[in-house]
């Protein structure tokens, strides 16, 4: 199934349009250094490779690539993806699935378990 690297984030994770029974995959990730085209978080740089090979397969659900701004936006308390999403560490996978008709985040892995193929299939299943 294919990256989005272009998604419209809704305001808040009640707002995600989940197709049941699928999941949605959100990776929050540091954006890209205008000076090098690249993340600028080097934990994000090393994840990269892990969730295009993990989520390359034809059986794969669709992941989407969120952006979270550059170093000083990011470390803004009031960055919304800290007070809407409670995401604190990029990058973090996120899963979100439909329960009794609600938007529901069933889990979700830092770098750590992003790198171990293992526990990110396991958290892809």
């Amino acid at each position: 199934m294919p990256i989005l690297k272009t998604f419209d984030l809704p305001e808040s994770p009640d707002a995600l349009s989940i197709s049941y029974p699928k999941p949605v995959f959100l990776l929050f990730i540091a954006s890209k250094d205008p000076a090098t085209g690249q993340s600028w978080c080097p934990d994000v740089r090393a994840s990269l490779p892990h969730i295009e090979a993990a989520f390359a397969a034809d059986d794969a659900p669709t992941v989407a690539l969120v952006e979270v701004g550059q170093r000083p936006e990011w470390r803004e308390k009031t960055n919304v993806f800290r007070t809407k999403w409670n995401v604190n560490n990029v990058p973090t996978l996120a899963r979100f699935e439909q329960v009794k008709g609600k938007v529901v985040e069933k889990g979700r892995m830092t770098e750590d378990g992003i790198m171990s193929p293992e526990t990110l299939k396991a958290f892809m299943a």
